[in-house]
């Protein structure tokens, strides 16, 4: 199974952004992005959904729990 670590920085990658630049868009820090993709943290609540609409995915593609966008 895909863990939202991998999802984070697949999806980030896909639109050619660096950390920081997808800190600046959802008005977190780069180290929190940073934090997500190694799985040291996971984003709270309001930052998931955040992430769900900045890349036009579900909260369950982006948790792992399915391959469909």
């Amino acid at each position: 199974m895909i863990l939202l670590k991998e999802r984070i920085k697949e999806l980030r990658l896909e639109k050619n952004l660096s950390q920081k630049d997808l800190a600046e868009k959802l008005g977190a820090s780069q180290r929190s992005i940073s934090s997500w993709e190694t799985g040291a943290r996971q984003p709270d609540f309001e930052t998931l959904e955040k992430l769900t609409k900045f890349f036009n995915v579900t909260a369950d593609y982006l948790l792992g729990f399915s391959d469909k966008i």
